[in-house]
C-alpha cells in the first residue's frame, strides 16, 4: 500500500510495514504483476485501446499474462533470429549475384589476360637474361684478370734476374770507388796545404805592397811639403791685398737712412682698413646667418603648406568618394582663376572647416547636409555669377554670402539647469572657419540651436526638452523635437551618431592662409637679405683690395731696408773673414822638422819590405814541393776514375735492363690492380642486379654463353613482347584484383551459408519449443472463448495467425459474430459483422469474454477489470457477470477484481465472491447515518447477510 500525506510525501507499506519502493518493485516482478498489461489490468478508459491492439500486440500481451514465462522470451529471441536470418539471406543473395558478375567479367577477359601473361613471361625472361649479362661481363673481366696475373709473375721473375746481375756488376765498381775516395782525400789535403801556402804568400805580398805604398806616400809628402812652403808665401801676400781692398769698400759704402715714419704711416692706414673690412665681414656674417635662418623658416613653412595641401587632397578625395566626382577639377579651376575674382572665395567648405575634437566632428557632419561640404562660398555677386557659369560642368553648388551689419548672432548661454543635465556647449562654437563660411553654416544648418550633451544627457533626454532645447547631440544619439504647424503636437526622433567620414582628416583653413602669407613675407625677406649681402660683399672686397695695395707698398719699403742692411753686413763679414784667413796662414808650422820626420819613416818602411821578400821566397819553395806531390796523386786519381767510368758504362747498361724489367713489373702490377678493381666492380654490379642461386644458375645454363648472343636474344624477346598489344593496360591488375575479390567473396559466401544454416537450426530449435506451447495455449483460450460466446447466443473463436519464419508477424486473431446471419469477423476497432462501427457494448462483451478465457491460464496473483459492464444491455451484462463469477470461482485461478459503480439486481454470486462497498463521503445522507452508527454496509444494502467491510 502507498500512503500519501498532506505534504505530498509518500511511503510504501507491505503487510503493515514500511518498506522501500525497490522492495515493492521486486515483489511485483516476483508475482508477475503487470500493471500496463491490458489482459491483467483493464480500466474502463482503455477498453477501446484493448480493441485497438493488433493481433501481434495482443499475442505479446497474452504471452506475458498467461502460460509459460519463457514464451515471451522465446518469442523475442525468434523475432531477433528471424531478423538476423533475413539479413543473412539478403547478404547471401547479394554476394551470390556479385560473385556471378565478377566471374562473368573474368571469363570475358581470360584471353586478354593470357596474352598479358605471355607478354609478362617474355619480359620476365628478358629480365632474367639481363641478370646474366653482368655476370657474363664479370667472367670476361675474370679471364682478363687471370691473364694479367700470369704476366705479372713473368715480369717479377725477369726483375729478380736483373737484380742479381746488377749486384755482380756493382761490387768491383764499389771497390774502385773506395780507392778513388782515398786518393781524393790525399789530393784534397795537398790542395789545402797549397792553398794555405798561397794564402800566406798573399798575406806577405800584401804587407810588402802596403809598405811600398807607404814609402811612396812619404816621398810624396816630402815633395808636397816643399811645394806648400812656396805656395804659403804667395797666399800670405794675396791675403793682405784682399783685406786692404775689403776695408776700402767698407769705408766707401754710403750711409742709409731708415724710412720709419713712412712705415708707421702705412701701418696705421692698413690697420684702419682692416678694422673696416672686419666690420663689413661681421655684418655680412650676420646677414648670412639671418639669411640661413630665414631660408630654414621658409623651407619649414613650405613643407607645412605641402603637408596641408596633402591633407586638402585627402579631403577632396573624401568628397569625391561621397559623390562629388569632379571636385578635384573644380578646386584646381578655382586656384588657377583666383586672380580674376573681386573678393576672397572659399571652398570647398570641407577644406575651410577645422574641428579640433573628433567627437564634435561626428556631430557637425551629421548636422550639416552633404551638399554644403562640396559648396563654394563667394562674397560678391559678380564672383557668384562667374563661378556659377564656369563650375556648372563640375556639378558643385555655389553659395553667396552677403555680410550685413544688422546681423546679430545670439550669444552662447549655458544655464545651470543645462549644465546639470550635461549640456556643455553649442554646435556653432566647436569648429574654426572663416567668418563667411561660419555664417553660411550657421544660417543654413541651424547650428546655433543645436547643443552638445554627455552620457548624463542621454539618460535625462526627456528633461532636456523642457528647457526649450529641441536639438542636441550625445556621444551615442542625436535627439530632435518638432512641433506640428497644424495640431501643435510635438514629435521626437532619436538617431544614432555615425562616425565622421569627411571631417576625420580636415585641416585648419585659417592656418593655411596664415602659412601662405608667411611664406610670401619670408620670400621677400630672403630677396632683401640676398641684395644686402651682395652689397656688403662688394664693399668688403674694395676695402680688402686697398688694404692689399698698402701691404704691397709696405713690403717693398721693408725689402729695400733689409737689402741695405744685408749689404753692409756682407761687407763687414768679408773684411772679418779675410783678416782671419791671413792670421791662419801666418800661423802655419816649421817645414824642416816635418821633412826630417818623413825621411826616418821612409827608411823604416823599406827595412820591413826586405823581410817580407825573404818570407815570400821560402813559401815559394814549399809550394813547389806541394805541387809536385799533388800532380802525382792527381794523375793516379784520373787513371782510377777512367777505370771506374768504364765499369759504370757496363753497370748503366745493366741498370737500364733492370729498370726496364722494373717498369714492366710495375706496369703488370698496375694492370693486375686495375683488372682486380674492374673485376670487383663487375662483381658488385652483377650482385646488385642478381645474386647467383642454384635455381638462377640452372636458368643461366639454358641461355646463350656470349654477350653478343645474349644481347641479341634479349632484343628479340623485347620485340616479341612489344608486338603483343592490348587496349587496357591495367587488365591484368584488374583481373587479379577481381580474382582476389572472387576468392574473398567465395569465402564470405561460404561463411554466410554456414551462418544461415546455423541460424535456421537455432530458429528450428526455438520454434520447436515455442510454437507447440503457444498453439496449445491458444487452443485452450479458443475453447473457453468459444464456449462463453455460445452461451451468449453469439459465435466467437480465437486462433493463432502464423507466418512461417516471420515471427514478428505472428498474432492472435479474435473472430466474433453478433448476428446469426453474419460471418465470423476479426475483432478490430472499426468493423463488425454488419460492416458498421462497433458499439460500445459489443467491444465490452468481446473484451470481457477474452479476459474470462484467460482466467484459468493467467500466472499472476490477481486481475482487475474496471467498469467493463458499462454500456452493455442487461441481458449481455447478466450473462457476462455469470461467466466472470464462474471463471473467477474456479480453484487455482487468480483473484479477480471487478470495479463498477453499479450492478444489476438479482445477480447470482458464489461463495467465493465478495462485495466491497467504498464510502463516497459524509455528504450522502443515508450512508453517512449508517456509518455514524457503526453498522456494516451489508445492513445498509440488505442484499447479503451479515458481512464485514
Amino acid at each position: 500500500m502507498r500512503k500519501i500525506d498532506t505534504h505530498n510525501k509518500s511511503e510504501w507499506l507491505f503487510n503493515g510495514k514500511v518498506v522501500p519502493k525497490r522492495d515493492v518493485l521486486e515483489i511485483i516482478k516476483r508475482f508477475n504483476i503487470q500493471v500496463n498489461n491490458l489482459t491483467q489490468f483493464l480500466p474502463q478508459d482503455r477498453v477501446c485501446e484493448f480493441a485497438k491492439l493488433t493481433p501481434v500486440q495482443l499475442l505479446e500481451e497474452t504471452e506475458k499474462a498467461v502460460g509459460d514465462p519463457q514464451l515471451p522470451v522465446q518469442h523475442r529471441a525468434l523475432i531477433e533470429k528471424s531478423h538476423e536470418l533475413k539479413k543473412i539471406q539478403c547478404a547471401v543473395e547479394k554476394n551470390g549475384d556479385t560473385l556471378n558478375q565478377l566471374k562473368a567479367l573474368n571469363a570475358e577477359q581470360e584471353k586478354d589476360v593470357e596474352r598479358v601473361r605471355q607478354r609478362a613471361e617474355l619480359l620476365e625472361k628478358v629480365e632474367s637474361m639481363k641478370k646474366k649479362l653482368p655476370w657474363l661481363k664479370y667472367d670476361m673481366k675474370k679471364a682478363k684478370y687471370m691473364e694479367a696475373k700470369e704476366q705479372e709473375k713473368g715480369a717479377k721473375k725477369k726483375l729478380d734476374e736483373a737484380a742479381i746481375t746488377l749486384n755482380e756488376f756493382s761490387k768491383p765498381i764499389e771497390k774502385k770507388r773506395q780507392e778513388k775516395a782515398m786518393l781524393d782525400a790525399k789530393r784534397k789535403k795537398l790542395s789545402s796545404l797549397v792553398n794555405d801556402n798561397v794564402q800566406r804568400r798573399m798575406d806577405f805580398l800584401e804587407k810588402a805592397n802596403q809598405a811600398g805604398v807607404q814609402v811612396q806616400g812619404k816621398y810624396r809628402e816630402m815633395e808636397d811639403l816643399r811645394r806648400q812652403e812656396q805656395s804659403r808665401q804667395q797666399r800670405i801676400l794675396k791675403a793682405k791685398e784682399d783685406l786692404a781692398a775689403a776695408e776700402l769698400d767698407l769705408q766707401n759704402l754710403p750711409a742709409y737712412e731708415h724710412p720709419k715714419s713712412e712705415l708707421e704711416n702705412l701701418g696705421a692706414q692698413i690697420l684702419e682698413l682692416g678694422v673696416f673690412a672686419n666690420q663689413k665681414r661681421l655684418q655680412m656674417a650676420e646677414k648670412e646667418k639671418k639669411l640661413t635662418q630665414t631660408k630654414l623658416t621658409l623651407r619649414q613653412c613650405s613643407d607645412r603648406l605641402k603637408d596641408m595641401e596633402n591633407k586638402n587632397n585627402k579631403l577632396l578625395l573624401a568628397l569625391r568618394n561621397s559623390g562629388a566626382e569632379k571636385i578635384f577639377e573644380a578646386y584646381e579651376w578655382l586656384q588657377q582663376h583666383r586672380h580674376e575674382l573681386n573678393k576672397e572665395v572659399y571652398g570647398p567648405v570641407l577644406l575651410e572647416v577645422n574641428v579640433p575634437n573628433r567627437v564634435h566632428a561626428n556631430y557637425l557632419e551629421g548636422q550639416v547636409p552633404n551638399y554644403i561640404w562640396k559648396s563654394f562660398i563667394t562674397q560678391d555677386a559678380g564672383d557668384r555669377d562667374f563661378l556659377v557659369r564656369n563650375l556648372r560642368l563640375f556639378d558643385v553648388p555655389v553659395l553667396n554670402y552677403v555680410s550685413t551689419e544688422s546681423q546679430h548672432k545670439e550669444p552662447v548661454r549655458i544655464t545651470e539647469e543645462m549644465r546639470a543635465l550635461g549640456i556643455s556647449n553649442r554646435l556653432d562654437q566647436v569648429f574654426d572657419a572663416p567668418k563667411a563660411v561660419m555664417e553660411v553654416l550657421t544660417s543654413q544648418c541651424g547650428l546655433e540651436y543645436s547643443y552638445i550633451g554627455s552620457k548624463e544627457t542621454d539618460q535625462k533626454a526627456d528633461e532636456v526638452e523642457k528647457l526649450g532645447i529641441s536639438d542636441f547631440w550625445t556621444s551615442e544619439n542625436h535627439y530632435r523635437w518638432n512641433r506640428s504647424r497644424y495640431g501643435g503636437h510635438v514629435s521626437a526622433s532619436v538617431e544614432p551618431v555615425f562616425p565622421s567620414r569627411l571631417l576625420s582628416c580636415s585641416s585648419d583653413a585659417g592656418e593655411f592662409e596664415n602659412l601662405r602669407s608667411r611664406k610670401m613675407e619670408l620670400e621677400e625677406s630672403v630677396v632683401e637679405l640676398e641684395e644686402s649681402r651682395k652689397s656688403l660683399q662688394t664693399e668688403q672686397r674694395l676695402l680688402e683690395d686697398k688694404e692689399a695695395e698698402l701691404h704691397k707698398q709696405r713690403e717693398e719699403i721693408i725689402s729695400i731696408v733689409q737689402h741695405e742692411k744685408r749689404k753692409r753686413r756682407e761687407m763687414e763679414s768679408r773684411v772679418d773673414q779675410r783678416r782671419r784667413r791671413l792670421e791662419s796662414i801666418e800661423k802655419e808650422g816649421d817645414q824642416d822638422t816635418v821633412m826630417a820626420k818623413l825621411v826616418d819613416q821612409a827608411a823604416s818602411l823599406n827595412g820591413q819590405r826586405v823581410k817580407y821578400a825573404i818570407e815570400i821566397k821560402n813559401l815559394l819553395l814549399e809550394a813547389i814541393s806541394y805541387k809536385w806531390s799533388y800532380a802525382e796523386k792527381h794523375m793516379a786519381f784520373i787513371e782510377l776514375d777512367a777505370k771506374i767510368r768504364d765499369l759504370e758504362v757496363d753497370l748503366k747498361q745493366q741498370q737500364k735492363f733492370a729498370e726496364q724489367a722494373s717498369l714492366q713489373y710495375e706496369y703488370c702490377k698496375q694492370e693486375v690492380e686495375d683488372c682486380r678493381k674492374e673485376l670487383s666492380d663487375a662483381k658488385r654490379h652483377a650482385e646488385s642486379i642478381a645474386i647467383i642461386t642454384p635455381e638462377l644458375e640452372r636458368g643461366f645454363l639454358e641461355m646463350p654463353t656470349t654477350i653478343e648472343e645474349l644481347e641479341a636474344t634479349i632484343q628479340d624477346n623485347i620485340s616479341q613482347a612489344n608486338s603483343i598489344l592490348f587496349l587496357n593496360q591495367n587488365i591484368l591488375q584488374e583481373y587479379e584484383h577481381r580474382q582476389k575479390q572472387i576468392e574473398g567473396m567465395d569465402r564470405k559466401l561460404e561463411a554466410d551459408k554456414k551462418e544461415l544454416k546455423r541460424c535456421l537450426r537455432e530458429i528450428d530449435a526455438l520454434k520447436a519449443n515455442w510454437l507447440p506451447t503457444l498453439r496449445n495455449l491458444v487452443a485452450q483460450i479458443n475453447e473457453t472463448f468459444s464456449h462463453n460466446f455460445q452461451e451468449m447466443a453469439v459465435a466467437g473463436e480465437v486462433s493463432l495467425d502464423e507466418h512461417d519464419t516471420d515471427f514478428d508477424q505472428y498474432g492472435i486473431l479474435i473472430k466474433v459474430k453478433f448476428r446469426q446471419t453474419g460471418q465470423l469477423e476479426v475483432l478490430s476497432a472499426h468493423h463488425q459483422s454488419g460492416g458498421f462501427f462497433f458499439l460500445l457494448k459489443e467491444r465490452s462483451v468481446s473484451t470481457i469474454l477474452y479476459l474470462v478465457s484467460l482466467q484459468d491460464l493467467t500466472n499472476c496473483p490477481f486481475r482487475v477489470v474496471d467498469e467493463i459492464n458499462q454500456g452493455m444491455d442487461p441481458i449481455n451484462e447478466r450473462k457476462m457477470f455469470q461467466q466472470l463469477v464462474r471463471a473467477a470461482s474456479q480453484p487455482n485461478t487468480p483473484q479477480c477484481f471487478l470495479l463498477t459503480p453499479k450492478l444489476l439486481p438479482d445477480l447470482q454470486y458464489s461463495e467465493a465472491c465478495s462485495i466491497l462497498n467504498i464510502m463516497n463521503g459524509p455528504w450522502i445522507e443515508q450512508p453517512s447515518k449508517v456509518w455514524s452508527s457503526g453498522d456494516s454496509w451489508g445492513t445498509v444494502t440488505g442484499l447479503v447477510g451479515q458481512s464485514h467491510c
